[in-house]
């Protein structure tokens, strides 16, 4: 088995937030197991979400047509991670745009890659609405066929300002357990 590693995308566009640090708490258990990790900073960069064009489909392109903001490189990042977690705060109860735009342009040519890697939601709101993010999230590994392990609870967490999100014990060890519960699947499908 080689080394494993871990690709988290932050679709807050505050960086060092609440959503940076639960993926903060999901990285110290899997470093702990060896794991490395990675934090993909995309909330505030400006993307384009998908046309519905169905060119990266038609070329086998595995990756999309548009090449004018970082999409494609994201989902190059995705393409060398063994596991994946997309992590965002809660917008009117949905995904911030970048990540909307990520589960688009890379879901729709990146099936292929995609396909039995470890994946994981993370979720952040201020008081409502984390479960559609939560199952917006979780639609895009089931669609691309990915393995997603499970915690004690929803892997969300509450807070409005920057480390609210750490008196939410609750949340911290959801954090923790998914780390945990990753780590261990992402080694028995590498052994």
């Amino acid at each position: 088995m080689g080394a494993l590693s871990v690709v988290a995308f932050n679709g807050s566009p505050r960086k060092g937030g609440n959503t940076s640090r639960m993926i903060g708490v999901v990285f110290s258990v899997l470093e702990a197991e060896g794991i490395s990790t990675r934090e993909v900073q995309i909330g505030g960069n400006k993307v384009r979400g998908c046309v519905a064009c169905g060119q990266c489909r038609a070329k086998n392109l595995e990756r999309c047509v548009f090449d004018d903001d970082p999409i494609n490189e994201w989902a190059g990042i995705m393409k060398e991670a063994d596991g994946i977690i997309l992590a965002s705060p809660t917008y009117f109860a949905n995904v911030t745009t970048e990540m909307k735009a990520l589960i688009d342009r890379a879901g729709f040519s990146g099936r292929q890659f995609l396909y039995r890697k470890v994946g994981a939601p993370v979720v952040v709101a201020r008081r409502g609405g984390a479960m559609q993010v939560y199952n917006a999230l979780m639609t895009f590994f089931g669609i691309t066929q990915m393995v997603v392990p499970g915690s004690s609870y929803w892997n969300m967490g509450y807070g409005l300002q920057p480390g609210d999100v750490e008196k939410d014990t609750e949340a911290a060890d959801t954090m923790k357990n998914l780390g945990a519960n990753m780590a261990w699947v992402l080694k028995k499908l590498h052994a």
